[in-house]
């Protein structure tokens, strides 16, 4: 099972897009990019199957936008223990957005909590690369 944003970059570059290139910026809005495919990349690793999968609208806002502006792709690749799916952001219909609590961080030594706007999109607007078992 691929559990961590590091397996799942790697994962990405082996098989499908060998150019994968990390951020920079540790305050970046994407994970990672590709100058060959055009594309930028939000990863998630999910440790639970949920067939609408979350996603920051500020995350989602900066990458369509984006991609708007140099002509590029936005992708939002999530893994579940099902398996990993991959949404092309500017290929489907914006989500519906929603106040939520949540972590400040994704690191769970900080526990500070957060109002945060999210979204959430369905796995059928996505293409399987992966399937876990």
């Amino acid at each position: 099972m691929i559990s961590k944003e590091k397996e799942l970059f790697e994962f990405i570059k082996g098989k499908f897009i060998p150019d994968l290139k990390n951020s920079d910026d540790k305050f970046s809005k994407y994970d990672c990019y590709s100058e060959q495919f055009k594309l930028d990349i939000e990863l998630k690793c999910r440790q639970k199957h949920y067939d609408d999968l979350l996603i920051e609208k500020s995350k989602y806002k900066y990458l369509v936008s984006r991609a708007e502006r140099f002509k590029t792709k936005a992708f939002y690749i999530n893994s579940t223990p099902n398996g990993v799916y991959v949404f092309n952001l500017s290929g489907i219909e914006e989500p519906i957005w929603e106040e939520r609590r949540m972590p400040k961080t994704s690191h769970f030594s900080n526990r500070d909590k957060i109002i945060k706007e999210v979204g959430y999109i369905n796995i059928s607007n996505a293409k399987e690369i992966y399937e876990q078992v």
